[in-house]
């Protein structure tokens, strides 16, 4: 099993998460967030970059053995999946939120054979709602979906019912609430501001309003 606090800690020492409760960030739904999690920093970090990606695999390794086939989200998820494919020997895939408008169109981009079992690679897990439109595409194309991997998840109970709605088994290799324990821990945020950065997560479309 992955070590969701070690995972919380890389993150945090590369800026990939930036936690600011006194001035929120705005989400691009309009939602008001104490937190921005942004996993594309950690690919400036070699050596952290290898650390999570070692965790990636082994968690791909352990959970989910029977995957034939990776397939990243576009865009954040891409390079994950990628490393985390040839590290493992896998077969390759990515997806697209849309398909393109011009050449042939694809929304799923590599080789498959059908009736494969895909496991999907995402950064990062929040309402849950791009993620399952990326299991929808994927099994139009008739792959079996064995689950779903993130580096990080906010936990939100909309994106587990949701995930647990549509039969698809997620796991994320640190969580939210590590992630605010160990913010404590260090400093980063004040022990007054738990509550506040706890509460966000319980309902974060009524938040900051």
């Amino acid at each position: 099993m992955t070590n969701e606090k070690t995972v919380a800690e890389k993150l945090l020492q590369v800026n990939a998460v930036k936690l600011n409760p006194q001035d929120p960030f705005t989400w691009a739904s309009g939602w008001k967030s104490p937190i921005y999690c942004d996993n594309r920093k950690v690919l400036g970090f070699p050596y952290v970059r290898d650390f999570i990606k070692s965790e990636l695999c082994n968690v791909i390794f352990e959970q989910f053995p029977e995957a034939e086939l990776l397939a990243g989200v576009a865009t954040a998820g891409i390079a994950w999946g990628a490393m985390a494919a040839d590290q493992l020997k896998l077969p390759y895939i990515y997806v697209r939120p849309k398909p393109k408008e011009h050449g042939l169109g694809n929304q799923i981009e590599g080789y498959y054979d059908k009736g494969m079992k895909v496991l999907i690679i995402e950064d990062l897990i929040s309402t849950g709602k791009s993620s399952l439109q990326v299991v929808d595409v994927v099994r139009a194309a008739e792959l079996e979906v064995v689950g779903m991997v993130s580096i990080f998840t906010y936990g939100f109970g909309v994106a587990q019912q949701a995930c647990e709605a549509a039969g698809v088994k997620t796991v994320s290799l640190t969580n939210y609430p590590t992630l605010i324990e160990l913010a404590i821990e260090r400093g980063l945020v004040k022990p007054e501001e738990q509550n506040t950065l706890l509460n966000w997560s319980q309902n974060p479309s009524e938040w900051g309003k």
